[in-house]
């Protein structure tokens, strides 16, 4: 199993994880990768949220636990059918404000195959 990369800084706007040289704004990251989470891909917004579809491409990856953000100021939303998805599949997610979620992803990155999609704002 590959290990899912570290969070190595967070402030508002910028993410920075282990590996890649650039910073994301919002970041998708699974077991051994990460890559910038473009909201257009599948047209998601603050409300009503995280899509099935967002976390698809973490469970491809391996993704046995989730976490998912609610942004800084806990504006970006998850959408049930997201939740019912995952836990169909038997992973379990973590819902989680921006700075907890970063902890909790990190956290978790030393022992489990976890996915995450980090908001750094809102």
């Amino acid at each position: 199993m590959s290990q899912s990369p570290k969070i190595t800084a967070f402030k508002w706007g910028r993410v920075d994880v282990a590996g890649f040289d650039a910073p994301f704004r919002d970041v998708k990251l699974w077991p051994g990768g990460a890559r910038e989470w473009d909201w257009s891909e599948h047209d998601t917004h603050h409300q009503p949220g995280i899509q099935p579809a967002d976390v698809e491409e973490l469970l491809e990856h391996g993704a046995t636990v989730v976490v998912l953000s609610k942004g800084v100021h806990e504006k970006l939303f998850t959408m049930p059918e997201t939740l019912q998805m995952l836990q169909q599949r038997g992973v379990t997610a973590h819902v989680l404000q921006t700075e907890a979620a970063v902890e909790k992803y990190n956290e978790l990155s030393e022992r489990e195959a976890v996915g995450a999609l980090i908001h750094s704002t809102c």
